[in-house]
């Protein structure tokens, strides 16, 4: 019975050794490809691969998205100490047309046949500077807030040329059979809403600084103006609440109610003592108003 008992505790040791050893010094398995398993995982792989490498492609694409946007609010900060402030309008209008054509239509390329919340965080931070780009150029140029709609418009993109920069990707033969069938060929950005409002957030810091540089050229009559927008918005942010508000809008709505305090306590100051101040001393009255605390219960 011991020699017995001994043997299998000896066999168990030798197996757990074998099961030890490195892949490398184990016998090759050999596969057999034409197994239906086999071919079916090798198609998940090349799907894998395929998402990943047109993720990877997006970000890229919104990142430019980004850099070139910004670039254009940092234009239109010179509207109000510009002496031909048509110019600098125009300029940005073409800006925004040269992103549009270039790498959001790649980007709605990409998109060409694809869930798009499947790639959203890939295009969400270009979507979103985007959206806060068009929003300031659009109240310069008509002192109202853009519609979604309107957005939504600028990021359709007709496919009867194709764009010479975009990668050859499936879309070329979407739009193919659309023009085959007899329809136009549209090339999409589906805007979700959720992206839409996060842009306008944060658009209310761009007109807080405007209001500042308002007041730095002796306008003391443009924070008002400001002001009753800046509510305004802030007053439709707060009507969405519930489900619909998700973290990173609660997050940004906090902020834009802090921005929006900033600028009621500017006006008040303005209000106050406006009459006895100098227009050079105009700004110093948002160095001198503190902000409120934020709510961390927004919604």
């Amino acid at each position: 019975m011991a020699s017995r008992a001994g043997k299998r505790g000896h066999g168990r040791r030798e197996h757990r050794r074998e099961a030890q050893l490195p892949l490398g010094e184990t016998d090759a398995i050999e596969v057999n490809e034409s197994s239906p398993v086999i071919i079916a995982f090798r198609g998940f792989q090349t799907q894998l691969d395929a998402k990943y490498d047109k993720h990877e492609r997006l970000v890229k694409k919104s990142r430019d998205v980004t850099i070139q946007s910004k670039r254009i609010i940092f234009l239109l900060h010179r509207y109000v100490g510009s002496s031909n402030k048509e110019a600098v309008l125009k300029e940005a209008e073409q800006k925004l047309e040269e992103v549009e054509q270039s790498f959001i239509k790649q980007i709605a390329l990409e998109l060409q046949g694809e869930d798009v919340y499947l790639y959203l965080r890939a295009i969400s931070p270009g979507l979103q500077e985007y959206v806060e780009a068009l929003s300031f150029y659009h109240y310069l140029t008509t002192k109202s807030l853009i519609t979604l709609p309107e957005v939504q418009s600028r990021l359709e993109f007709d496919l009867g040329s194709p764009c010479p920069e975009a990668e050859q990707t499936d879309a070329d033969t979407t739009a193919a059979a659309s023009a085959s069938a007899g329809t136009p060929p549209v090339a999409r950005v589906p805007l979700p809403t959720s992206e839409f409002m996060l842009g306008i957030a944060d658009l209310t810091g761009e007109l807080m600084r405007l209001a500042i540089s308002s007041l730095g050229v002796g306008d003391a009559a443009r924070p008002f103006e400001l002001c009753g927008f800046m509510r305004a918005i802030l007053d439709g942010f707060l009507t969405v609440g519930g489900a619909a508000a998700s973290r990173e809008v609660a997050r940004k709505v906090a902020t834009l109610r802090q921005s929006v305090h900033k600028v009621e306590a500017a006006c008040y100051a303005l209000r106050v003592r406006g009459s006895e101040m100098p227009s050079h001393r105009l700004a110093d009255v948002f160095r001198e108003a503190e902000p409120a605390a934020p709510d961390t219960e927004v919604m």
